[in-house]
């Protein structure tokens, strides 16, 4: 989504025709209202192309684009390319009537006979990040205190108590460390992980959400509006993702960041979290 987005909107800036490759045609048309045409591998191939290495943030130089066939790489997804622009880009990502529907009928069961509910859409983005954050990235995953901290807010926000919708690639650690005794948790996928496509459904027809990091938690989020709350500074200083990640650039100002607990980091390093925020 990322891709689409800032292609759509560096297209636009610079008086250019988007097009897209039949790959991503592919894969977003499952949910959405794909609008941009696609251009066949054939021809692309055949095609001399002047090529973008994008930045995950916006460079003078993507403004003033002369070249008549460009091609972008890269993984972009800087809110900074195409917010300005958003009621446009949310049109290019109308869900297709039966998506909506389905989305719409899985929040009402959940809902159930409760009335006038707040759903709060939680994201906890595990899977391999588990591994490759502390491992490659000098980094860390959402922790239990962090959802707990953003649940927090939101029930002392809402003197009607929100129903939180979770969804996630690691549901056994969900199940485990977000607390459901209040009866106001709801796993999706009836505690197991549920296909991408529908989880990202029901998270972008919530009306609030809690992220953790990754680009599915981000566009769930983007999508549904309202506030969110974000995971922040979860890496250390030193961190490989600076060279392709600046959080500044990455959620929006208006959004909610709680800083990460980098103490697991720290300890390996013989080093305390004095001073880190």
């Amino acid at each position: 989504m990322g891709k689409y987005a800032t292609l759509y909107a560096l297209a636009k800036m610079n008086g250019h025709q988007p097009y897209i490759l039949p790959k991503m045609h592919d894969m977003l048309s499952q949910l959405f209202r794909i609008k941009v045409p696609v251009l066949p591998l054939e021809v692309a191939n055949c095609m001399k192309w002047k090529r973008y290495l994008l930045k995950n943030w916006m460079l003078p130089e993507y403004r003033n684009i002369s070249d008549e066939h460009v091609q972008f790489s890269g993984t972009p997804w800087s809110w900074i390319f195409y917010h300005h622009i958003r009621d446009e880009i949310l049109q290019e990502f109308t869900f297709h009537d039966y998506v909506k529907e389905e989305a719409n009928e899985y929040l009402a069961q959940v809902r159930g006979d409760r009335k006038n509910v707040t759903f709060i859409g939680v994201h906890v983005r595990r899977g391999d990040y588990v591994k490759v954050m502390p491992r490659d990235r000098k980094g860390v995953v959402a922790d239990k205190e962090y959802i707990e901290k953003a649940m927090a807010y939101y029930r002392n926000k809402y003197s009607n108590r929100p129903l939180f919708v979770v969804a996630s690639n690691g549901m056994p650690w969900c199940k485990e460390n977000i607390n459901a005794s209040f009866g106001d948790v709801h796993f999706a996928g009836d505690g197991k992980e549920s296909s991408p496509a529908h989880d990202f459904a029901v998270l972008a027809h919530c009306n609030h959400t809690i992220m953790t990091i990754g680009s599915f938690g981000f566009w769930s989020s983007y999508m549904a509006g309202g506030e969110t709350i974000y995971l922040t500074n979860f890496t250390m200083p030193d961190s490989p993702m600076m060279t392709f990640f600046r959080y500044e650039a990455i959620y929006l100002p208006e959004w909610i960041g709680i800083p990460a607990d980098l103490s697991p980091l720290l300890a390996e390093k013989g080093e305390n979290n004095t001073g880190i925020v």
